[in-house]
């Protein structure tokens, strides 16, 4: 139930529509002077009456029910509580109801998101750079989706550029295919680190040439392309499954080079395009941004003209209401020239591309450079959180059953949470210490929560005690405020799309599970004062594991049945 609709749909007319009304509803900061309040200045002066008079009125004409069972005023506000038990009933029925499509709506249906995110590049290994954009991408396709929309999840590859050339010239001095094939991906990596460093002028020449080779389509060339690709991305698929991360489309910046010239074409004929030092532009002074670099003074182009025609292609393609680019705050400029030039083409879904900005993710290593070979890999990262992981449940649990399948998802979830509980735009120094605190606000403690809540239910269970038809008692506090959480759920998928921000749905499991934790805690649950109580608590425990574990699975991370 919408309760600020329900309480504005029940307020006097005070000159104003429902919707807006609605809106002026706010949640109190302190619980204990209401669910709701109404803050009445803005009708103090349509009414031309004090604030407090105001809420003195709509006070006593406010007509009271099981669903809000008290209207009182307290100065300027009218303090709304709901009815307990209405609240828990509906929210019972709906969880129980509904399970895992708790929270999913249908308020996207015919319309079409497309994401483009993770970007991985060909031939290089993940870095732990690579993380944030990964699973906060993966983290909106879910939600995105959970809400209706039909998502088109695309991984524009770096697959394009004179490293290719220098990739091929290193294989051919010092490779060989049975060391690549055994070493994979790092071997390929570990030859262009060796290319770098010990380069020469007659070397540097040597990788244009055989990225010539490759543009021209050398059948060699292109051979050792494609292997090098095939060996990427059988890697990076593992990285994936791990991430719980899925695709639609890997359509890369090699995709898109017969792609550019008509949009170039049509740059042209809107007189957008001019040169400048030989080179191709559409210039932005006018709007305080430097000029958008089309085509370089020697004809070649740019990862900003081929996102420029990736865009075209994906309007064409997909016709989408939403296209969002999951791409780290430097590259804010990039974005705004990108669409600010689809504006000024007089396309009118150029208001339709949204870059999602990220702050970064480090460990205490320090900075990376792929060239230098000084870098962090995301595998290590994951494979280090796994492994204290197991160490952790070791300590713990010791005859914990399937620990590796345990310490995988809680290692690995650890990772993904640490890069999506933060404000997307904060940069993030990552803590294997922090990251697996059973008490803090990690996925480890929400996880917990989920095995806590499981056990109480098995023992329920076993004892052959049923509870899912169980009558509905007025709850206490605990229980009340453990309740008011849960409904909150779908609210948060929503705000979490409408902001792109998937930190709302990992507070939201942190805040869920610290009042579960409380609840049980406080009442018991097993040992209830009657048959009665005990049954709601079971339901409740039920519908707040349902919760949190929908929570966490739009997160992309796992939920152990034990721990």
């Amino acid at each position: 139930m919408d309760y600020k609709a329900y309480i504005a749909a029940r307020i006097p007319a005070l000159g104003v529509e429902a919707d807006e009304l609605a809106a002026t509803v706010t949640v109190p900061p302190d619980p204990a002077l209401g669910d709701y309040a109404l803050p009445c200045f803005k009708f103090a002066k349509i009414l031309r009456k004090p604030p407090a008079a105001v809420a003195s009125e709509l006070a006593a004409a406010y007509p009271v029910d099981d669903v809000i069972e008290s209207a009182v005023a307290a100065g300027p506000y009218l303090n709304f509580r709901i009815g307990k038990k209405g609240l828990a009933r509906e929210t019972l029925v709906r969880i129980g109801s509904e399970r895992e499509n708790y929270g999913v709506s249908d308020m996207g249906k015919g319309k079409t998101v497309c994401i483009d995110y993770s970007s991985v590049n060909i031939a290089k290994p993940f870095h732990i750079g690579h993380l944030s954009t990964t699973v906060l991408g993966g983290s909106l396709y879910r939600i995105y989706k959970a809400l209706g929309y039909r998502v088109v999840g695309i991984n524009h590859l770096g697959d394009y550029g004179t490293q290719f050339g220098k990739l091929i010239s290193a294989y051919r001095r010092w490779g060989n295919r049975e060391d690549v094939e055994r070493g994979g991906i790092h071997a390929i990596n570990d030859l262009y680190v060796r290319f770098n460093n010990e380069a020469t002028e007659e070397m540097e020449a040597e990788a244009r040439e055989y990225f010539r080779l490759i543009e021209s389509g050398d059948a060699e060339a292109n051979a050792l392309f494609e292997w090098f690709k095939s060996l990427t991305m059988a890697y990076v698929s593992a990285i994936y499954d791990r991430l719980h991360v899925t695709f639609d489309s890997y359509a890369g910046e090699r995709f898109y080079l017969d792609k550019m010239q008509p949009v170039i074409d049509a740059l042209r004929e809107k007189g957008l395009l001019v040169e400048s030092q030989g080179a191709q532009i559409v210039d932005l002074e006018a709007y305080g941004m430097p000029p958008f670099i089309v085509l370089r003074s020697d004809g070649a182009s740019l990862y900003a003209t081929r996102d420029l025609a990736a865009a075209f292609y994906r309007k064409k393609t997909y016709d989408f209401d939403k296209c969002l680019y999951v791409v780290a705050y430097q590259q804010n400029l990039h974005f705004k020239q990108l669409f600010k030039v689809i504006e000024l083409m007089g396309e009118p879904w150029a208001k339709d591309l949204v870059h999602v900005a990220y702050g970064m993710v480090s460990l205490e290593e320090g900075a990376m450079s792929t060239r230098k070979g000084k870098v962090v890999w995301l595998e290590d990262v994951m494979n280090r959180c796994v492994e204290k992981a197991a160490k952790v449940l070791e300590e713990k649990n010791p005859n914990l059953e399937n620990k590796a399948e345990v310490a995988e998802k809680v290692g690995v979830g650890a990772v993904i949470f640490g890069a999506l509980y933060n404000n997307k735009i904060k940069d993030i120094v990552f803590s294997y210490e922090k990251a697996l605190n059973f008490d803090g606000e990690t996925s480890v403690y929400v996880q917990y929560t989920c095995a806590r809540a499981a056990s109480v239910l098995a023992k329920a269970k076993e004892g052959g005690i049923a509870y899912m038809d169980a009558a509905i008692c007025t709850p206490n506090a605990q229980e009340f405020e453990l309740l008011k959480a849960l409904r909150e759920f779908p609210d948060v998928i929503v705000s979490a799309a409408k902001n792109n921000e998937p930190s709302l749905i990992a507070r939201f499991a942190v805040d869920t599970a610290q009042k579960f934790n409380k609840f049980y805690i406080e009442c018991k649950i097993m040992q209830a004062e009657t048959e009665e109580r005990r049954a709601f608590r079971l339901r409740l425990t039920d519908a707040a594991l349902v919760t949190l574990s929908n929570a966490l699975t739009l997160l992309g991370i796992g939920i152990p049945e034990k721990m």
